[in-house]
């Protein structure tokens, strides 16, 4: 029994790893892919991969569950909030900015978590979240800053930077505002509902540019892109992201998430041969400790921090 007990956490900290990289290099694959399908097109036909993926888990486990008239309305604005805003935010951003600026500035949303909760006095600031927010904000603006143009606001890649960041905030007011439903749905009841709406609203957003695409002009690796961010970074990852929550608890879980942003920017320094300055590495560094701050000893929800993550 212990071996099997063993085998099993074995198992669940490797699919965790698995998820960390899977997410870390849908930055670069994104940004690859862009650079063949415009961003309403990718994110329309991501969506319906992942939605897919969903259901076929949740009809499987047969959690099949109806939605009160209450209900509605709410979690439409919801769906609405993290897909049609935020997952708008986070193509046009990944953009018009390098992957390893994406992935390191996404990584934040803990941050703004922590912020937003604060203010709303849902769970106070304590030393290590003010120092971890301190040093994050000072390695976003060395990141914002630092690139190789002189610094602009009609530079590229600071526009996409400031778009990124409006996505993680967008993101981590979507975490909190998720907690209340995730008391009435499982995980994969409310990620079903969330994924729905994002498939029908970011398909139809993008049917237009979808009809207008020369699908003979657009490589392999391109739609590779687009199954490989829809069913595993945002399908099958959140699903496993969940299992390993309910498995090994949320705070050992979380852990994994802070691997992210290193291997983001790893992957797109790497794979995409981005050339960022010493300052943006240097920015790059403290976003990562401040983000390791403002988890230190945390107690997170499980439910809330499954959903972290979910929508890159």
């Amino acid at each position: 029994m212990i071996s099997l007990n063993f085998s099993k956490k074995s198992l669940v900290e490797f699919s965790l790893f698995l998820v960390a990289i899977i997410w870390a290099l849908n930055f670069s694959v994104v940004k690859y892919s862009l650079a063949e399908i415009d961003p309403l097109s990718f994110n329309g036909l991501r969506f319906i991969f992942a939605a897919a993926i969903i259901w076929i888990v949740l009809l499987y486990r047969r959690q099949l569950f109806t939605i009160p008239k209450k209900d509605w309305l709410p979690l439409i604005c919801m769906g609405l909030l993290g897909n049609l805003i935020y997952q708008g935010l986070f193509i046009i951003g990944i953009d018009y900015t390098y992957a390893a600026n994406a992935a390191v500035m996404l990584g934040t949303i803990p941050i703004w978590v922590a912020l937003i909760s604060h203010f709303f006095n849902l769970e106070q600031m304590n030393i290590f979240k003010t120092l971890g927010v301190l040093a994050a904000f000072a390695g976003i603006i060395f990141i914002i800053s630092g690139g190789n143009d002189p610094f602009s606001f009609s530079s590229d890649t600071f526009l996409g930077d400031i778009i990124i960041i409006g996505a993680a905030i967008v993101w981590g007011g979507y975490t909190i505002l998720s907690k209340s439903f995730l008391t009435r749905y499982t995980p994969i009841q409310f990620s079903a509902i969330m994924a729905t709406i994002g498939a029908i609203v970011l398909f139809l957003m993008g049917l237009p540019k979808i009809i207008q695409l020369d699908w003979t002009q657009i490589s392999a690796a391109a739609y590779g892109g687009v199954i490989y961010s829809g069913l595993l970074s945002i399908g099958v990852a959140y699903l496993i992201w969940n299992y390993g929550l309910q498995t090994v608890g949320a705070v050992h879980t979380a852990t994994y998430q802070n691997l992210v942003p290193v291997m983001g920017l790893f992957f797109g320094i790497v794979l995409l041969n981005e050339q960022l300055t010493f300052l943006q590495y240097t920015g790059s560094a403290l976003v990562i400790v401040g983000i390791i701050l403002a988890r230190w000893k945390r107690k997170a929800n499980p439910k809330v921090a499954g959903a972290e993550i979910k929508g890159e």
